[in-house]
């Protein structure tokens, strides 16, 4: 059998004709079918598919139930979700008239008003080509100057032996920095580490290194960076689920049935329990896999009188807690609750910065009144500068309107 599945795919029986014909009707299915899946992932992402067949996101039910490599999952999901708001996309690959890399190229410029323009420019266009149109239409601000040493010319030490071209040296390439961190496997038990980290961090490093100077001579990077693990993993285990050496030898408090708080012994019983893994299982028997955004859950509502018992609490990750949630009470209302805490989350977030504005005007009017004895200090020559005047006299206007504000709702 599978050598004939293999004959299956052997070409050279076929006439060049023959062949060139077959590689466009397959490539023209290949595109057509790939059309069909970006419309499924979309669809079944906006349903929110994924969390009743136990996947904590789409990335993760693509990779752990479709297969899909990281790159195939990294460049299917955004086209996916371009093409859902501009369904003219699907048609467009499945005809072949834009590839996968032009969607995700247009993606962060495409509105409603530029799309049906910006589509048929890239129709049949390369990723270069695309590119060239993006810098025409959105302009960026050149890059600055760089000058980097390359490392030595890397030649083969293989001689000549056939007729051909002569392969001429090739430089080393140097590798740029990327935005994403990487971390990947060298050998049995090794990973590679690689990312980009700030002033504030390079500075913390390097403190950290000097204070580890006796028991890491070497100041080792690795050793370093293994070492604050260590420190760090017993702190985040205390936030995260009351973890302790000591644990209390008593049970825990009885709380009020209204109450959402779950007792640390309680925290530390699930954490074991579930062993520190999202507990939601699909209908087909598949247990979500993800450790991260793992929420205490009350299997019993909480407004149903459930209680903060370790048989009454489980481990969910983030989408299964909704989801669970909209179960219970229903899409529609898990929505209007979303949003609503949104909102006030945004209210929140405009006193927090009315309130810094305020303290920063208070603090140029108080700088305002003690004026006259500053100005009476200074020589009669020397001016405050136009900026200083202008700010000054808008925050003393602001200050005063203020003022009258209060000494009107005081009045009445």
């Amino acid at each position: 059998v599978e050598e004939s599945l293999v004959k299956s795919y052997s070409r050279s029986h076929l006439s060049d004709g023959t062949l060139l014909s077959n590689a466009h009707a397959h490539l023209s299915q290949d595109r057509a079918a790939n059309a069909e899946l970006l419309a499924d992932l979309a669809e079944i992402e906006e349903r929110r598919v994924y969390a009743s067949a136990g996947f904590c996101s789409m990335r993760a039910y693509c990779l752990e139930e479709l297969h899909l490599s990281d790159d195939e999952a990294f460049n299917r999901l955004p086209a996916a979700r371009t093409a859902r708001r501009f369904p003219e996309i699907f048609t467009a690959l499945a005809e072949g008239r834009l590839h996968m890399t032009a969607v995700n190229l247009m993606a962060p410029h495409l509105t409603v008003e530029n799309a049906k323009e910006f589509l048929a420019a890239a129709t049949h266009k390369s990723k270069s080509e695309i590119q060239l149109i993006l810098a025409q239409r959105f302009p960026r601000r050149d890059v600055p100057a760089l000058v980097q040493p390359l490392g030595p010319l890397q030649v083969r030490s293989a001689a000549q032996l056939s007729p051909g071209p002569v392969e001429q040296p090739v430089p080393e390439r140097v590798e740029t920095p990327t935005q994403r961190p990487k971390l990947k496997p060298l050998a049995p038990q090794r990973f590679a580490l690689q990312l980009t980290i700030g002033q504030s961090a390079h500075d913390k490093l390097r403190y950290v290194e000097e204070l580890l100077g006796h028991q890491i001579p070497s100041a080792d990077l690795s050793e370093v960076f293994e070492r604050l693990l260590d420190l760090a993993i017993p702190q985040l285990e205390k936030r995260k689920f009351a973890s302790t050496s000591k644990p209390r030898s008593c049970q825990p408090r009885a709380t009020a049935t209204d109450s959402r708080h779950v007792p640390t012994a309680v925290q530390r019983a699930v954490w074991e329990r579930d062993g520190g893994q999202c507990t939601f299982v699909s209908d087909t028997g598949h247990r979500c896999s993800t450790r991260k955004r793992l929420e205490f859950d009350h299997i019993q509502e909480v407004a149903r009188g459930g209680p903060s018992t370790p048989s009454n609490v489980r481990l969910l990750c983030r989408t299964h807690n909704q989801y669970a949630a909209e179960q219970t009470y229903g899409p529609g209302f898990m929505k209007a609750r979303r949003q609503d805490a949104a909102e006030k989350r945004a209210a929140a977030a405009a006193q927090k910065a009315r309130k810094a504005v305020d303290e920063v005007i208070v603090h140029i009017c108080e700088s305002w009144d003690a004026g006259p004895m500053k100005r009476a200090a200074r020589p009669r020559d020397v001016k405050p500068s136009p900026m200083r005047r202008s700010w000054s006299a808008c925050a003393w206007r602001c200050v005063s309107s203020a003022r009258g504000h209060a000494a009107a709702d005081e009045a009445r």
